[in-house]
């Protein structure tokens, strides 16, 4: 099988490729500015995903089987910042990318996130519940989804999916690099206390991709996310104890923004009940963390 990433140098993007590598299929790997290292099998392709001519060429140069949108601005200080830049990436990119699946006949994975609830109800959030995003993130991603769903009428899957945890290739996307680096520029992180995130390891979410692209039997919009349910600062903490670092590095306080989603936890239902691939507790998913490689030098120094 064929199968295009875009984003394929992201977090989420570069473990999907190496998840379907693994398993024997062909990757079209679309990257941006951060480039990735040659493997058996891997195509890379260097392209700004806004220019929907060259797209538009590279699709139907390569006519992949399954195309898999890990792209996205998802920053809130660079969509907030760049709102129309943004919505390029996260709104116009998908749907163009849905025309083209509809017109090759490529099965579409496209990954959306759980910002599109309002995080003001008591979880979890089934796919049937009525979305309310409160940030311009959530709403360019929920419109997003409805391109998708409008463009790509026959093979569509958007799944929903929390914060991930994991190692990317630039050591820097993830919840743990963002905490060590940050930790290690001197900064004191202030982590709720009650705002509930349900993480998942970009690896297991990959796994997932993987064999909804192998499936291909499966279309709608779905849920994926951690076994496990906890406040951002239960997070942190385990984190920090899983390096082995002072749990005092971090500040517990209490989120009184009231526009801020506070419980996000999503229902994996029906995927439970349908795929081999079960969501990984948290425990799982800090056993496979590293340190990022250019703050190493920081983390020896501190024992």
């Amino acid at each position: 099988m064929k199968i295009l990433v875009t984003g394929a140098s992201g977090l989420l993007g570069s473990n999907v490729v190496t998840q379907a590598l693994r398993r024997n299929h062909s990757v079209i790997g679309m990257v941006n500015s951060f480039d990735m290292p040659a493997r058996e099998r891997l195509d890379l392709v260097s392209m700004d995903l806004q220019d929907s001519k060259s797209l538009d060429r590279r699709l139907l140069d390569h006519w992949p089987d399954v195309i898999v949108n890990t792209a996205a601005i998802s920053q809130p200080d660079a969509v907030h910042s760049q709102p129309e830049l943004a919505a390029n990436v996260n709104v116009a990119m998908p749907m163009r990318l849905a025309q083209l699946a509809h017109h090759i006949g490529a099965l579409l994975i496209h990954i959306s996130t759980d910002m599109v609830f309002s995080g003001k109800d008591e979880g979890p959030y089934q796919t049937t519940d009525l979305p309310e995003p409160a940030s311009i993130y959530g709403k360019q991603k929920l419109q997003s989804e409805r391109e998708v769903l409008e463009h790509c009428t026959d093979r569509p899957i958007v799944l929903r999916i929390p914060i991930l945890m994991g190692n990317g290739i630039q050591q820097n996307r993830s919840v743990h690099e963002k905490l060590l680096l940050t930790i290690a520029e001197g900064k004191r992180p202030s982590l709720f206390t009650n705002e509930m995130r349900q993480p998942a390891s970009a690896t297991n979410v990959a796994e997932l991709i993987v064999e909804l692209a192998e499936r291909g039997n499966l279309t709608g919009i779905f849920h994926w996310a951690g076994a496990n349910v906890g406040s951002r600062a239960d997070l942190g903490t385990a984190i920090l104890d899983k390096f082995g670092l002072d749990t005092e590095l971090i500040d517990h306080v209490e989120c009184t923004d009231p526009d801020r989603p506070l419980n996000l936890e999503l229902s994996s239902r029906p995927l439970l009940g349908k795929m081999r691939t079960q969501p990984w507790s948290l425990e799982s998913q800090l056993s496979e963390l590293s340190v990022p490689d250019s703050i190493y030098p920081w983390y020896e120094s501190q024992f």
